[in-house]
Parts: structure tokens; sequence; C-alpha cells
């Protein structure tokens, strides 16, 4: 289950009220070698010495990546793409069974990190960090959080109305308008907006693009206010309680707004649920 920008705004709120302040004791890395050789985690572990003995300032995030800033010029860059999970545990707590990467803190207390997938952990100074190939992706100052105040309704009809391709590239991946999102949202997004996966941006009308921002909005907004996406867990282990409208486990189900059978079907280089009954 991918962790994106909801989650990963839930996460960075937790970790900035549990963390700021606290001091580096040490760490721990375990069963990370083939992370560390694949480039998941520093593959020179000494990296991540320069941590210690530094006290946290600030959590902060963008899109669906986590960075700890500390005293100093050091920098803990956080993402677990594509499942994952970062738990803290309170002075004197028992740690979660499975963990890659474990930061304690001087008061008993450590934070774990676990790569069920595509992701990892960088500890890097500034400069590294404005090189970091995730960093540049989610913190593009080119594109928009999902739920920043400048992306208006109007903002986002005159992005679409220049984007000559389907819905999917628009909302997630490299040329995407906003950052964070993956294929689970869009499924979701586009099922609320009524609209189908191949549709052009650019074809929409005034009515559909209105439909799709607000879908967008809704689907975010849902996300935080409900702890997650259900499968998620925060930081303190507690599950997260938005259920989808669209998405994986639906086939053949009938739809929930119009009763047709859900289908599957290739689109994007993934799968994608759809209605063929209500999305057009």
């Amino acid at each position: 289950m991918s962790i994106e920008m909801p989650e990963a705004t839930i996460l960075t709120r937790q970790l900035q009220a549990a963390l700021a302040g606290k001091s580096v004791a040490g760490y721990a890395l375990k069963d990370a070698a083939k992370l560390q050789q694949a480039g998941f985690f520093n593959k020179d572990s000494a990296a991540l010495e320069w941590l210690v003995g530094r006290a946290v300032e600030a959590a902060v995030c963008r899109g669906n990546t986590m960075l700890l800033e500390f005293t100093g010029d050091e920098r803990l860059i956080i993402f677990p793409e594509y499942g994952g999970e970062v738990l803290f545990r309170k002075p004197g707590g028992p740690l979660p069974e499975k963990y890659h990467f474990r930061l304690d803190f001087s008061d008993g207390s450590a934070l774990t990190v676990r790569i069920n997938s595509i992701g990892g952990v960088h500890a890097l100074d500034a400069a590294a960090l404005a090189e970091h190939y995730i960093y540049r992706r989610d913190f593009d100052p080119q594109k928009f959080s999902p739920d920043a105040p400048e992306l208006t309704a109007e903002r986002f009809a005159e992005l679409l109305a220049a984007a000559l391709r389907q819905l999917k590239t628009v909302i997630v991946g490299k040329d995407a308008f906003v950052v964070g999102l993956s294929n689970a949202a869009f499924q979701d997004i586009i099922f609320r907006a009524g609209l189908h996966p191949t549709r052009l941006g650019a074809d929409l009308t005034g009515a559909e693009a209105g439909a799709l921002y607000g879908a967008l909005r809704l689907v975010v907004s849902e996300r935080m206010r409900l702890g997650g996406k259900a499968g998620f867990r925060d930081l303190h282990g507690e599950p997260g309680r938005y259920e989808a409208a669209m998405g994986p486990g639906m086939k053949g189900r009938a739809c929930p707004r119009c009763g047709t059978a859900v289908q599957k079907i290739a689109h994007g280089g993934g799968e994608v649920f759809v209605c063929p009954g209500c999305q057009v």
C-alpha cells in the first residue's frame, strides 16, 4: 500500500509533535543490506553518524516525502513510496518486530521506518538534499500540493485546458500538476468526478473540470480527516479509516452509484478499476 500525500502529511504533523527538540542518541539498521545495495538507504552507514548528538528542529513534507531537519546542516529524508511504516516508540515502550531503520533519542524514545517495496531513508546535508531526486520531484516549486490554497478551481481549469493528454498524467507521475498522489488516489478521484480515465484533460467541459477539482480536494481532505486510507497506520499505530469509493477489489462488484458491474482495465502502465456505466 502506497504512502500518498494525505498520509505523509498526517505522519509529518505527528513527527513534528513527537520529535521536535529531541536529541539523537544513536541509530540502527536491521535487515537493510539489500536496500542499501539498491540505493534506497545510505550505502555508507557512516553518513548516519552525523545525526548523533543533533536535535530535531522541524518535520516538513511535500508530496509523499517527509523531511526531518536537524541542528546544523543535517537532514533525514524519508520516502516510503510504495509501502512502508513510520512508527514512534515512547520511552520504555516496545519496538515493532520488523523495521529497517531506527533512530534512538536521548529520552529513550525511538523512530522506526520499514520499507515494504520501493522507498527509503537517506541522511544527507542541505547541499546534497537539493540534488536528491526525490526531493527535487516533490519539492518542485513549479508543481502544486493537492491541498495548496493557490491551486484554485480556476487555475486547475486553466492547466487542464492546456493538457492534451489523458487524465492520469494530470494527477499522477512526473508530468502531473500535483505531487504526492498515485494510482490509488487517481481511481477514487475520477470515479467521484464521473470521468473515464482515457479522457483528455483539454477535452473536459467547464463542469467536468470543476467536478474533477472538487473530487481531488474531497479525497485529499477526507483522507486526512479520517486518519489516512484503510490499511495505513499512523505514527502511533492508529489505523486509517478512509474507504475509497473505487479501487482494487471492486472488479465485478456493483458500482455504488449506478449498479453497473465494475471493470478492471489496463491503463497508464498499471490497472484501473472503472464503472462503464457512470464514468464517461
